[in-house]
């Protein structure tokens, strides 16, 4: 398949996560793009924002294997990774897999756990791995790490730490829909459509696994020119710079803009990356690996609106 064919594809994914999560499309867009380029996705937003259908609707669309995980204050590692049985009189130890063991893992509202359970995810999503009694058990190809979160205001919550934070590649925000998209939902309802009966929601398959594997390949093989790469570190480079970020992007924060612009240029069906995919994609890339001067945070300032003023200011290449 040529790039122009895979994007018609991942179109139809789209299509088919959009038919039923309305008024969302940026969204299942970025989603999209962290499945492309291998990496995770932090989807922050109040709840009621259809952040847990979307990842259910997604894996369906994919024909990926789906769990889900409540995080919760007692909720302790071994219930992510899984824990070890004695059998035959504690002679033998057995394995028991945890959800973790999956293609799309949905770590549901993952800063109501404390830092500990937190960890846990840590080596999986990094390694795609997982460690227990000293033995390492490998993931799935397919395994991504969709976690959502809540607002850091709400009380009961556990700020995720930044070792934790700069596992993931996007940290996608999730809007309230506009109202056209929420009229159009509840005509949805009044016709029989309902979130919480799977029978109902899931869309058929649209890609299969092998199709998958083939999309991450292609995204593998999009070009970025000499000049784009250059673009991509001056972008990383001027938050370090910035005086009002008290902490810049690192180079995994160059390594993630540059595979999430070859997503971003596969969904659009090129097979060349281009400085304004860089620029699209640098928001969802930057916002969760820089912090904010506190002088600024008072005056109501966001890394979103730091990050608008310094995209403006880098030069793109012509």
């Amino acid at each position: 398949m040529n790039a122009e064919q895979i994007a018609e594809k991942l179109a139809a994914v789209h299509a088919a996560v959009a038919a039923r999560v309305i008024g969302q499309d940026d969204v299942i867009a970025q989603a999209l793009v962290a499945f492309l380029a291998r990496g995770h996705a932090l989807l922050e937003g109040v709840p009621g924002t259809a952040k847990t259908l979307l990842i259910r609707i997604l894996a369906s669309a994919l024909d990926a294997r789906f769990a889900r995980i409540q995080f919760t204050p007692d909720l302790m590692p071994a219930d992510i990774t899984g824990t070890s049985i004695l059998r035959d009189g504690g002679r033998t130890a057995e394995f028991r897999a945890g959800p973790i063991f999956t293609d799309l893992l949905l770590a549901d509202e993952i800063n109501r756990a404390p830092a500990k359970t937190q960890a846990a995810l840590l080596e999986a999503m990094q390694e795609r791995q997982v460690t227990n009694d000293g033995v390492s058990r490998r993931l799935g190809e397919l395994f991504t790490v969709y976690a959502t979160q809540n607002p850091v205001e709400y009380e009961g919550t556990y700020p995720l730490p930044e070792a934790q934070l700069d596992r993931f590649l996007l940290k996608i925000r999730v809007e309230y829909p506009p109202a056209q998209a929420e009229l159009v939902m509840l005509e949805n309802y009044s016709k029989g459509f309902d979130a919480e009966r799977p029978d109902v929601v899931l869309s058929e398959p649209v890609l299969d696994g092998e199709s998958c594997r083939q999309v991450r390949a292609a995204v593998d093989a999009v070009r970025v020119e000499p000049e784009v790469r250059e673009y991509i570190a001056a972008i990383v480079r001027a938050t370090r710079e910035d005086p009002s970020l008290t902490l810049g992007g690192s180079p995994r924060a160059s390594v993630a803009l540059f595979r999430a612009a070859r997503a971003v240029a596969l969904l659009a069906g090129r097979d060349f990356a281009t400085p304004d995919d860089v620029k699209s994609s640098a928001p969802a890339v930057l916002r969760h690996r820089v912090l904010v001067a506190p002088e600024l945070e008072v005056e109501g300032r966001t890394s979103d609106d730091v990050l608008d003023v310094l995209l403006a200011r880098v030069p793109a290449p012509q």
